[in-house]
């Protein structure tokens, strides 16, 4: 992963731009995961071992989209 270039997007050069664009797609894919984590009840008081967990949110997650589809 490249840290973004800081600067006016116009001041940028077209490889700049690029890098800029492709690190902001994959930023909002996870923030998009972490709000969709964040709104799901079930984990807000979940107690139980992390291999559990992880169990839990994959079957939760393949709920989740197949409901949207």
């Amino acid at each position: 992963m490249r840290v973004p270039y800081r600067g006016r997007w116009e001041k940028l050069s077209a490889g700049q731009q690029a890098v800029n664009l492709s690190n902001a797609r994959i930023r909002a894919l996870g923030e998009q995961a972490m709000a969709t984590l964040k709104t799901w009840r079930l984990l807000r008081k979940l107690r139980c071992s992390t291999a559990r967990i992880t169990a839990l949110v994959q079957a939760v997650l393949t709920l989740h989209l197949s409901a949207a589809v």
